[in-house]
C-alpha cells in the first residue's frame, strides 16, 4: 500500500510541476502580450487561477502523505505513549471529519455547478469543485490507513507525534549542535 501511495504522490508532484509550469506561461504570455502588443490572452487568468487551486489542492494531498504540513507538538511530547496515541487518534478522527465535510461540499457543488460554463473557456465549473473531491478522496484515503496504524498500535513512540518542525527550528537546532561539537574538539 505504501508503494502506491508513494508512486500516487509522485505522480501528483509531476501534475503539480506541469500545472505551476503551465500557470507560469501563461500569466507571463499574458503580461507580456499586453505590454508589447496591447492585446492579451483572454483564457490566460481563467485558466491560471483553475490551476492554482488544483495546485493548492494537489499540493495539500502530498503534504498530508509526507506529513509536511507544520504542527505544535507542546502538548504532546510532554505525554507518555498512551496520552500521545490517544491525541493522534483524535486529531486524525478531527481531519477525517473535516475532510468528509469537504467532500460532501465539493462534491454538491460540482452536482450544482454541472452545467454552468465558465465565462470565457466554456468548460464546466464542476471542475474547480472537483479539486476538493479530488483532493479529500486522496487524504481521506491516506487518513483512513494512518488512522487504522494508529488505532491498531503498529506506530511507534516516534510516529505518534507526527508535526514537523519548521525549516527555520530545524536550522537553528542543526547549528547549535555544531557549536556544541566545535567548542567539543577545542
Amino acid at each position: 500500500m505504501k508503494k502506491l501511495l508513494d508512486g500516487y504522490c509522485r505522480l501528483i508532484e509531476w501534475l503539480l510541476i506541469a500545472l505551476l509550469a503551465t500557470m507560469v506561461v501563461l500569466v507571463f504570455g499574458n503580461v507580456l502580450m499586453r505590454y508589447a502588443f496591447n492585446s492579451g490572452i483572454t483564457v490566460s487568468e481563467e485558466l491560471a487561477r483553475w490551476f492554482f487551486v488544483w495546485l493548492t489542492f494537489l499540493g495539500a494531498a502530498v503534504a498530508v502523505h509526507e506529513r509536511s504540513h507544520l504542527g505544535s507538538d507542546m502538548l504532546t511530547s510532554r505525554l507518555g505513549p498512551l496520552g500521545k496515541r490517544i491525541c493522534l487518534g483524535l486529531g486524525q478522527a478531527l481531519m477525517l471529519w473535516v475532510t468528509w465535510l469537504l467532500f460532501s461540499g465539493s462534491w454538491q457543488q460540482m452536482q450544482i455547478n454541472a452545467d454552468v460554463q465558465a465565462p470565457v473557456t466554456g468548460a464546466s465549473v464542476a471542475v474547480f469543485y472537483a479539486a476538493g473531491v479530488v483532493f479529500a478522496v486522496s487524504t481521506g484515503l491516506m487518513l483512513v490507513g494512518d488512522f487504522w496504524r494508529t488505532l491498531s498500535g503498529q506506530l511507534s513512540e516516534a510516529d505518534l507525534v507526527m508535526v514537523k518542525e519548521s525549516e527555520d527550528l530545524a536550522q537553528i537546532d542543526e547549528l547549535h549542535l555544531n557549536q556544541s561539537q566545535t567548542f567539543k574538539k577545542h
